[in-house]
């Protein structure tokens, strides 16, 4: 395992046959570490008060490009190939169209990308993917574009609250582009961020303007204008990441997904041990994306990037590009809530370029967006497929018979419980396939369940009561509709999906890049 080829450096070979991991996995996590280091470094030293942007600009710049060639070797070239052509499409074409053609390119180029690998590389054998940075970048260039159009050729009284508020009133410098795409804090695992926090950020306002919390409270007059550290908030990840890492290790090969398809495995266990092993083994599929996003989010602190203000208690919040909220997934009573609490920067960007711009099916639109982006294994659509009707599902048990079980509070505690398990079992049951990647195992997994909670969701959907929202989803029982206007803006800034409709389709991707053994996965994770 450790001898694994790679088109990244060989440097580390000797510490890979060390520690017993494939080159491509110790690259990544040795890159990301002097990523955290060049981080401090770059807050303490090259900080906006003590050195000009255009600085700041070229040192994030090269030091994401030499983290890009050191993990990738020549393949890194496709980051700069895909932005720099998505660059001269917005200079050319022009304000009024360039998002239409920066969008089908970058995602296509990122598509042609993700085929070549699949199925003429290396089907199913993941280390360190290339493709994953991209489908960051695709983020940022398909983000930024639609925000150029937005401030640059539409009317303030067209866009939303959110599209107002992220809207890019002038053109990127060619630098500042390159710096936005491939800067050292995001080129190997994100998360996305928008372009105008980031420009603030190296330009040194981003202190100036934090963003009010969730409730809408604003900062005081003194918050303005202080400085805070990100030392308590990097130590308290780096604390996550540590113990993901441990759990990963340790439990990961001992619980493998791929088990719950064994022949052996389905003959003789028992159901109640079925259904304990499919929880447990996908619990455990977990801790590697809680360690490398909680990381990428450590990097992004530790440069002095990611705060939004203070809380009503005066505490420093450093969420403004997290990723996930790894106890509100754990203690997840719902599918939407799950949702809402994974992969949160791309459920936002597919909210931001698809479901608020579809003139019809927003729902079926976003999902298409959400599962090309993804990638091209089967396995994927499957997941993606099974996730919307379950979450849909999920939607309308929820708003039939909640208001039931919220008095005395016993009743509503046992309500609790009853839907976690429910919640936990099927968000297992519908990632099974993004984790064994091809049909047929897929298939058989669903078959050895008897397609069961397939079933039971077309149950619901036919017997419980359903009506039409304004913009025609079909949506059950007492669902209330997404708020607008300025709470719109503060949820979407505050990394909440306001969209309930787009919860559905856009974050089911728990168990991205493992292998169908189940521990060999991409280190570059994206949601």
């Amino acid at each position: 395992m450790a001898t694994a080829s790679t088109t990244g450096s060989t440097l580390l070979q000797p510490l890979s046959r060390a520690v017993r991991l494939p080159i491509d996995q110790v690259n990544f996590v040795v890159c990301q570490l002097f990523a955290l280091l060049a981080a401090v470094w770059f807050r303490t030293y090259l900080h906006s008060s003590k050195t000009s942007s255009f600085i700041r600009h070229v040192v994030a710049t090269l030091l994401g490009l030499y983290l890009a060639f050191f993990c990738f070797g020549w393949y890194a070239l496709h980051f700069l190939v895909q932005s720099g052509i998505s660059y001269c499409i917005m200079i050319i074409i022009g304000v009024g169209s360039m998002h239409k053609y920066c969008f089908i390119f970058a995602l296509g180029y990122l598509t042609v990308c993700q085929i070549t690998r699949v199925y003429i590389f290396d089907y199913g054998q993941y280390s360190a993917d290339f493709s994953g940075p991209m489908m960051i970048i695709t983020q940022k260039i398909t983000s930024l574009a639609f925000e150029i159009h937005d401030g640059m050729f539409r009317k303030d009284e067209d866009l939303t609250p959110s599209q107002r508020d992220l809207a890019v009133r002038r053109m990127p410098s060619l630098l500042e582009y390159v710096s936005y795409t491939c800067n050292f804090m995001g080129i190997l695992a994100g998360p996305l961020c928008s372009y105008k926090d980031y420009v603030a950020f190296i330009e040194g306002r981003s202190y100036r303007g934090a963003q009010p919390g969730p409730g809408g409270e604003e900062a005081a007059p003194w918050e303005q204008h202080t400085d805070p550290s990100p030392k308590a908030a990097v130590t308290q990840k780096l604390l996550v990441c540590v113990l993901s890492l441990l759990v990963h290790l340790t439990v990961c090969s001992v619980l493998p997904v791929g088990y719950n398809i064994d022949e052996q495995f389905r003959a003789t266990a028992s159901w109640p041990t079925r259904v304990a092993y499919l929880y447990i083994s996908l619990l455990a599929a977990r801790p590697k994306y809680y360690f490398a996003w909680t990381l990428a989010d450590a990097i992004n602190n530790a440069a002095g990037f990611g705060f939004r203000g203070y809380d009503r208690n005066g505490v420093a919040r450093w969420d403004l590009v997290s990723n996930l909220r790894i106890q509100q997934i754990e203690m997840s009573t719902s599918f939407k809530m799950f949702l809402d609490n994974w992969n949160i920067q791309t459920a936002l960007w597919l909210k931001r370029v698809c479901y608020e711009r579809a003139s019809f099916s927003p729902t079926v639109q976003t999902f298409f967006l959400s599962a090309i982006w993804h990638g091209v294994y089967p396995g994927y659509y499957l997941t993606f497929l099974t996730g919307v009707l379950m979450t849909v599902a999920a939607r309308a048990m929820r708003s039939n018979f909640r208001q039931c079980f919220l008095e005395p509070p016993q009743l509503k505690l046992c309500y609790d419980v009853l839907t976690w398990s429910v919640t936990q079992i099927a968000v297992s049951y519908t990632v099974v396939p993004f984790v064994l990647l091809s049909v047929k195992p897929s298939l058989t997994f669903y078959s050895s369940w008897y397609y069961c909670l397939h079933i039971c969701a077309i149950l619901v959907l036919l017997l419980l009561p359903v009506k039409k929202t304004r913009r025609g989803e079909m949506v059950h029982g007492n669902q209330h509709p997404a708020p607008s206007g300025k709470q719109e803006e503060r949820n979407s800034s505050s990394g909440w999906n306001s969209t309930p409709v787009m919860n559905s389709v856009s974050s089911v991707k728990p168990e991205q890049g493992q292998e169908q053994g189940g521990c060999r996965h991409r280190w570059s994770p994206q949601p």
